[in-house]
């Protein structure tokens, strides 16, 4: 079958959640004897035709501000119009472009990307522009793919009786072998000797909830923050008035192993997404074995079940962190395991792969249909 994949700033992954899926899913449905191009944004730092056994198609899009995503999305879509039996467009953004394969017969998949219209960082406009496209996703989508349970049963309750709606989660490596303390060496930091918060510093992501509840803690640890504390919005600029020595702001680490590290030597990870699905951040969290505190929201309780430790505000944040301080070794370890058992049993990327491969096959190819 031959698949396009859009929607993503393009591989290999440097950016975030959706290029590292795409990379995964481009890879793996490569090596099962699929055609897998991926389309990527034109002006990458390293030009190349093909990544992971996938070719990769540059798209050229004017500098148009905030516009110019759903104009790259449009310009991908219009190329993408044939030549593929299935279209995978990775967010709804540029939702009414998305008809544009299917009147050349080709299949369009749409994942959400979790609610994106609640995200708190869009204004008025935004918010009903969002809420306008993901309406219009779900009429001129062949399938829509869910990441978790959570997400399609919102959209349904919103939405009525969805017409074609598949859930495949993201996956995630399970870190068997600890990677060595030595990658720790660059912030100075001790295996166990921090808690550590990977995510966009935005406000659905309660970091600075977590930042005020880490400070009214009695832990000696520290706790590391990645992210880009540099970005110039008012909601960073309250972010960085916490003042505490235990809190380290170390930015964004793209370096995959330095990352891994980071996790798998952390003494907890915190958690504070509140409106995606199937976090990626998390998932890494439980393949790396980490001890989780998360949010509690129906999006975290599927992904993590009785894997992890849950908070609903700060003071509840502030009594688990004081809690897993107290905790006997044997629990901590117990706690950590499960984590890795469940990403292990639920989310591993091969399982993840087979599915969307089950899917193709069930598929009647575009060239057979337009020869019949």
């Amino acid at each position: 079958m031959r698949l396009a994949i859009l929607g993503t700033r393009g591989i290999p992954a440097r950016y975030g959640g959706f290029e590292t899926f795409a990379e995964k899913l481009a890879e793996g449905l490569a090596a099962r004897g699929h055609e897998v191009t991926v389309y990527c944004e034109a002006g990458m730092a390293k030009v190349a035709t093909e990544c992971c056994g996938a070719r990769l198609k540059y798209i050229a899009t004017p500098a148009l501000g905030p516009f110019t995503t759903i104009a790259y999305d449009a310009m991908c879509l219009w190329d993408a119009r044939r030549g593929f039996d299935v279209v995978y467009m990775l967010g709804y953004g540029a939702a009414p472009f998305c008809v544009l394969p299917r009147l050349w017969s080709t299949e369009v998949w749409i994942n959400p990307d979790g609610i994106e219209w609640a995200r708190a960082k869009w204004n008025i406009f935004g918010r009903a522009y969002l809420r306008m496209m993901e309406w219009v996703s779900l009429h001129v989508a062949s399938r829509m793919i869910a990441d978790a349970d959570a997400i399609a049963a919102d959209l349904a309750a919103r939405h009525g009786k969805l017409r074609a709606c598949t859930t495949i989660a993201y996956g995630c490596e399970i870190v068997e072998t600890t990677p060595k303390a030595d990658l720790l060496s660059e912030w100075m930091l001790k295996p166990h000797g921090y808690y550590l918060l990977v995510c966009r510093l935005e406000r659905e992501n309660h970091v600075l909830e977590i930042l005020e509840a880490f400070q009214r803690s009695k832990s000696p640890r520290k706790l590391v923050v990645v992210g880009n504390h540099k970005a110039k919005t008012k909601y960073v600029k309250r972010i960085l008035q916490a003042r505490d020595p235990r809190i380290r702001m170390i930015g964004t680490v793209y370096d995959q192993k330095k990352l891994t590290a980071l996790r798998a030597h952390a003494f907890a990870y915190v958690h504070g997404h509140s409106v995606g699905g199937t976090n990626p951040s998390l998932l890494e969290a439980m393949g790396c074995g980490n001890l989780v505190l998360a949010h509690d929201n129906p999006f975290n309780r599927e992904t993590l079940g009785e894997a992890g430790i849950f908070f609903s505000d700060g003071d509840e944040l502030t009594r688990a962190i004081n809690s897993v301080e107290r905790l006997p070794q044997s629990e901590l370890d117990e706690l950590r395991e499960a984590a890795r058992r469940r990403a292990r049993a639920n989310y591993r990327w091969d399982d993840v792969i087979e599915r969307y491969a089950e899917l193709l096959e069930e598929m009647e190819p575009v060239h057979a249909k337009v020869a019949a």
